[in-house]
């Protein structure tokens, strides 16, 4: 009996086990139909995930189901954004309720690597405001399929970026976790909270108030749902090594917004604990460091926040003789004294005041001293700034930790000061305003690893005035390139203050620049790697620069006497007028390359004209030449050329050949044609020797190119006494379609030659067509196939048509293919223009901003690319307007 006890307790127990791995299975279908059915029903936004994984073992008793690799993408205003994406989202369910596959409890619910972007934009819409109306779930739904008892949730390794453009608020947060619990279904009840975050990042008005800094904040919440409060106090907060006490009370006022009333204030006195929100400071050795003095950090936030409303706000930080020494530096950062509050009374951005009553620091009992405020920053900011001191950059290192390969010298002596409303500068009102001082920097040298033979400035002279700065001077070095300059920038403070572009001319000589050593490639590179990817042009730049270089070397290429000017501005950058001696002749250039449009297909434009210039040498040089025109490779001479062409650049920065139109014209001044294949073609077809290598002079043809063709439009040379015409189309794949009508003495022709002219004349006799030739026999050749493989046919011209009347189909055939091409550019650009405007005003200024003012690395949200360095940019650039061998999301940011 205690046998069959046993036994049936193990039968039963291995099926209640093939159960457990069975049910997910067996009810999978039903909760995904259900899920699929109340998103549907109740939210405006495409949501997808890759699959619904169901087990009884992650949460038991509770049965797990997780969405894997879920994604909810907005529509209208935000269908290029991605609200969430998350590895899993997971949620532990009442079994029975699994079962019966309606009215399923929820109980708790975990998020596992979101990266979740909130936007709300300049109108006001936010792109998490994508539940339908109660009125549509109402009309749709009898019932709640899902109910909520939530115990429990946590997300963890989550990426936040929140951007509200109606307050220039911005907050990035890498790497959250956080966990709470609590019962919800509880009208008041204790949410019990954990969080930590790596690197946290907020911007206000431009200014980034944290820098990534590492964030942990434990912190019971009073939850009333009855009324909507929650209030919280906390001495469990820490920025770094800040750590802080908060408390506060935030209603929920639905419609209307969040009332909000929170204070914070540090409870230690320490500097030290101040210091470690400067990020250059706070390194893995911070907690060696020797620090000494008090500080003050406390402030409030109070008031309605909601899309038209911002609270009200003040921040204090006071720092009294402050110290601080890395222990194995020999030089102390000492007397450091700072006061500061950041203040906003009443919600309204335009009146917050920021105002450094002072900061003083002293190296090596050197003093500089800063101070700024500034007040109405939108409708007409007021600034009042000032900086004077002197500054050893070489001593720095002995201050402050620098990278490991790196060098900083150099002295430098500011005493400037500016005060005024910064309007007054726009309407050149500088009666008005008032600035001064200067700024000199002396025997700069700075080595890092990007930088290995150093940057070094040996004199640079500034003086400030209402209307400008003016450099005065400016000599240096780099990579033996010796340079000198001056200019002038004549909105700085708008452009620092108010992000207005920058505006500057500036006037560069040099006297040797190589630009292969310049770039960190060889000459001799033959060794292909990783592309440039296309750089963005700034959008906040408006800068003209005006270069005399003596010479400049690029791959094999030299130019002596350089001159020209380049130009930034509008997300485009210009060179004009770009001339100087090379190739054995002169070469003169224009043309643009633009990121407006497009940040992945940027525009470009050339315009070139070489004269004189040696023949094989341009066709080395100019990679549009090897496309274009590639019987240069055959050619032996000198040749003037004027050339217009406008394109796309792909993603590797190399020419979109489809892209490609334009027009110009190459004058063969004098030449030798030999080893060209059609030629040699023709030559062995008609038995004519001479034909296989010739002499020309003064040809010159007019050419036009589109979709991928070029149109050579007839021209005429004599050869040998062989008269020809000769015109047609060929492709940048190297194919051919060319026709040639000749005029050759019969003379010339050898036995092959004339039984093959026999044999026409009796072809044509033959269908009822007499025909005589005589001494000068016209032919008609047409020549197909490609350069390295040609192929040849031949027929007696017999009427009057000239070979633009010939080619009248071929150039209707080009004409059409450019309009389609036209019409194609056109779409795509007007597509790439929305999408680029609307991911530019969420991301471009985020991602300057954050790395321009911030100090912030990780400009990029979800990016696992590399950076591009500027010195690969502009390799980029130059290598695809010159002939340059090179080495070479799930988630919607």
């Amino acid at each position: 009996m205690f046998k069959k006890v046993i036994k049936i307790v193990l039968i039963s127990l291995l099926v209640l086990i093939a159960l457990a791995f069975a049910a997910p299975y067996l009810f999978k279908n039903q909760i995904v139909n259900l899920v699929k059915k109340e998103i549907n029903k109740k939210i405006n936004a495409k949501v997808d995930f890759k699959d619904v994984n169901i087990s009884l073992f992650r949460h038991f008793p509770k049965v797990a189901v997780g969405l894997d690799e879920l994604q909810v993408i907005g529509t209208g205003l935000f269908a290029a954004d991605t609200l969430i994406a998350a590895k899993r989202l997971d949620a532990a369910l009442n079994i029975m309720s699994v079962i019966q596959g309606t009215d399923m409890t929820i109980y708790s619910l975990f998020v596992e690597s979101p990266r979740i972007h909130v936007i709300v934009n300049k109108d006001g819409f936010k792109n998490w405001d994508i539940m339908k109306p109660d009125t549509v779930v109402a009309a749709t739904t009898s019932g709640k399929s899902f109910k909520m008892a939530l115990q429990q949730y946590a997300v963890h390794n989550a990426y936040i970026s929140f951007k509200d453009e109606t307050a220039a608020l911005g907050t990035e947060i890498f790497n959250l976790n956080h966990d709470g619990s609590g019962d919800f279904t509880s009208g008041q009840f204790t949410l019990k909270t954990s969080t930590n975050a790596d690197a946290v990042t907020v911007t206000y008005g431009g200014i980034a108030y944290l820098s990534n800094v590492k964030a942990v904040a434990d912190a019971d919440i009073q939850v009333d749902n009855k009324n909507n409060v929650y209030s919280f106090k906390t001495d469990k907060i820490s920025v770094n090594d800040l750590k802080i006490n908060g408390e506060g009370v935030i209603k929920n006022l639905a419609e209307k917004g969040y009332d909000m009333d929170i204070k914070f204030k540090s409870p230690s006195t320490d500097f030290k604990n101040i210091l470690s929100l400067v990020p250059a400071i706070y390194t893995n050795d911070f907690s060696k460091i020797k620090a000494s003095g008090t500080a003050i950090f406390d402030g409030f936030v109070k008031g309605l926040y909601n899309q038209t409303n911002i609270p009200a706000y003040h921040v204090n930080i006071e720092v009294k003789n402050g110290f601080f020494q890395y222990p194995d530096l020999p030089k102390p950062l000492q007397q450091i004294n700072i006061k500061a509050q950041i203040d906003n009374p009443d919600g309204v951005t335009d009146n917050t005041i920021v105002n450094v009553e002072k900061a003083h620091f002293e190296m090596d009992q050197e003093p500089f001293d800063i101070r700024v405020l500034v007040k109405k920053p939108i409708s007409n900011m007021f600034v009042d700034a000032a900086a004077k001191g002197k500054l050893d950059l070489g001593k720095v290192a002995q201050l402050i930790k620098l990278k490991a390969g790196t060098k900083l010298s150099g002295l430098l002596n500011a005493d400037v000061f500016v005060k005024g409303n910064v309007k007054d500068i726009e309407q050149q009102k500088f009666d008005q305003f008032t600035a001064g001082g200067t700024i000199d920097l002396n025997n700069f040298l700075y080595v890092a690893k990007d930088y290995p033979t150093g940057v070094k400035i040996n004199a640079l002279a500034t003086s400030f005035t209402p209307a400008m700065v003016d450099i005065k001077t400016l000599n240096g070095q780099y990579l033996s390139s010796n340079f000198n300059g001056s200019g002038q920038i004549n909105n700085l403070l708008n452009y620092m203050l108010q992000g207005k572009p920058l505006n500057a001319s500036l006037n560069l000589n040099a006297d040797n620049i190589n630009l292969n050593n310049w770039m960190g490639t060889s000459a001799d590179t033959t060794t292909k790697g990783p592309a440039a990817a296309p750089f963005a042009v700034p959008a906040n730049l408006n800068i003209l620069v005006t270069t005399n270089v003596d010479k400049l070397q690029y791959d094999k290429v030299e130019i002596t006497g350089l001159l020209g000017s380049l130009k930034i501005n509008d997300e485009t950058v210009t060179v004009a007028n770009v001339k100087g001696n090379a190739l054995d002749g002169a070469v003169m250039m224009n043309g643009t390359y633009s990121t407006k449009v497009s940040k992945t297909k940027p525009g470009i434009v050339l315009v070139y004209n070489v004269d004189k210039v040696d023949v094989q040498k341009t066709f080395a040089a100019f990679n549009t030449i090897q496309v274009l025109v590639p019987i240069g490779k055959f050619i032996a001479g000198k040749l003037t050329s004027q050339l217009t062409l406008k394109g796309k650049l792909g993603e590797n920065m190399m020419p979109d050949l489809t892209s490609l139109t334009g027009n110009g014209n190459l004058l063969l001044i004098e030449g030798f044609l030999s080893k060209f294949a059609p030629l040699e073609k023709i030559a062995g077809t008609l038995n004519i020797k001479a034909l296989e290598q010739i002499a020309v002079k003064d040809v010159k043809t007019y050419i036009e190119f589109s979709n991928g063709q070029v149109l050579v439009k007839p021209f005429t040379v004599k050869v040998n006494g062989i008269e020809m015409e000769i015109g047609g189309l060929q492709g940048f794949d190297q194919s051919l379609d060319y026709v040639i009508n000749m005029k050759v003495p019969r003379a010339m022709l050898g036995d092959k030659g004339n039984q093959l002219v026999n044999n026409l004349v009796s072809q044509v006799n033959s269908k009822g067509v007499p025909i005589k030739v005589g001494d000068i026999i016209n032919l008609n050749v047409k020549v197909g196939g490609f350069f390295k493989s040609p192929t040849v046919q031949t027929d007696l011209k017999q009427g009057a048509e000239n070979l633009a009347e010939q080619l009248k189909q071929q150039v209707s055939d080009f004409a059409k293919a450019k309009i389609d091409s036209t019409k194609q550019a056109i779409t795509s650009a007007v597509t790439d223009t929305i999408a680029s405007i609307k991911k530019q005003a969420i991301a471009s200024a985020k991602n300057e901003l954050l790395k321009q003012l911030s100090g912030n690395k990780n400009t990029g949200a979800d990016s696992n690319k590399p950076a591009v360095k500027p010195q690969d940019a502009v390799k980029g650039l130059i290598n695809n307007l010159f002939k340059k061998k090179t080495r070479d999301t799930t988630t919607k940011q």
